[in-house]
């Protein structure tokens, strides 16, 4: 039989329950807190406003207090390690945050070392793409293999990479930054975050999908119920355009299907970089997800796309499909690195 220390991270067979982490993921409204045991089940669970005006010092310690109810809910007398993820950019290495755009009260804060010092424990800690990626690597989507690329739709386009049952973050913080990956050279792409032109992210993240559809409209022959809403002024949102694409609004189905076509483009550099056996896709914005049927044809859409792209050995052999864990990822994801590292001490 295996010894705990030698099991894989996503081995299911884990002998041992009397292990608890804590896995915290930051966003800019809302920080989620989870404790877990060493199997990867969900103990207790806390959503907490991240008030960022008030500075990260503040927050770690309404972390600290939610972690100790928590313990105290589920029984657990000792938690082992903290498991921390934050928006970046971020220095990883020196468990500092720089210049995070959605928590500019937290700049260039040794982020780490606040969380440690307010727990009273150590901490793990990473980015937050690419904890939700080793969350869906040890308990969701990803379970099943040994390496395994996310790619998470949202506002932006995240990423994580798990190779070999190693997490990849790169020399300076910033391995995995699929969303940055470059799809369109044109000098008149679209601009994303950044300023950058043609970038995954800026055709396949929300406000890339919102431009898709207004670039479309922007041709006064296109037919869609979309129109409607910007001649009233109002803002499309990606919600908006699932909706009418749903209802069989040709236009926004295109958009949806061309989202597809796109993002297959980012997978299939990804799959030829690092040949992994499976690429994940969540986020929020999954136009339904797996058992919507406009989730469904986007998914077939996006693996068709792929397999027209990839080189011959690949086509029958990366599995691509939607996560499974949704919101939690983050957190289970930061408790399961700091699972890792915890093993790694002994």
């Amino acid at each position: 039989m295996s010894s705990d220390s030698d099991l894989t991270p996503n081995e299911p067979a884990v002998i041992t329950r009397n292990r608890y982490y804590a896995g915290i993921d930051v966003g800019g409204t809302n920080i989620k807190l989870g404790l877990l045991d060493d199997l990867g089940n969900r103990l207790a669970y806390r959503s907490i406003p991240t008030q960022q005006e008030e500075g990260a010092e503040a927050a770690s310690r309404r972390c600290a207090a939610a972690i100790a109810k928590m313990a105290a809910e589920a029984g657990v007398a000792e938690i082992r390690r903290v498991g921390l993820a934050t928006p970046g950019p971020m220095d990883v290495p020196t468990g500092m945050l720089v210049c995070p755009g959605n928590l500019p009260a937290w700049h260039n804060t040794p982020i780490r070392q606040l969380f440690a010092d307010a727990t009273g424990l150590p901490v793990t800690y990473a980015n937050d793409a690419n904890a939700a990626a080793w969350g869906e690597y040890w308990r969701g989507a990803g379970a099943e293999y040994t390496s395994m690329v996310m790619l998470t739709l949202g506002t932006g386009v995240g990423g994580g990479i798990v190779l070999d049952e190693r997490l990849v973050e790169g020399q300076h913080s910033c391995g995995a930054e699929i969303g940055h990956i470059i799809i369109d050279p044109s000098d008149d792409a679209p601009s994303n975050s950044l300023g950058v032109r043609g970038t995954l992210e800026g055709y396949c993240g929300s406000y890339g999908v919102v431009g898709q559809a207004e670039r479309l409209l922007a041709d006064p022959a296109v037919e869609s119920t979309l129109r409607a809403a910007l001649d009233k002024g109002e803002k499309l949102t990606p919600k908006a355009i699932a909706i009418a694409a749903e209802a069989g609004d040709a236009a926004a189905l295109s958009v949806v299907m061309n989202t597809a076509k796109l993002l297959a483009v980012g997978v299939v550099t990804c799959a030829h970089m690092v040949d992994p056996n499976s690429i994940v896709v969540g986020g929020g914005l999954n136009f339904g997800g797996a058992g919507s049927p406009l989730g469904d044809r986007f998914m077939d859409r996006l693996r068709e796309e792929t397999r027209q792209r990839l080189i011959p050995t690949l086509r029958d052999k990366l599995h691509i499909d939607f996560a499974l864990l949704g919101g939690d990822a983050g957190f289970t994801g930061a408790a399961g690195l700091a699972r890792r590292d915890d093993r790694q001490v002994g």
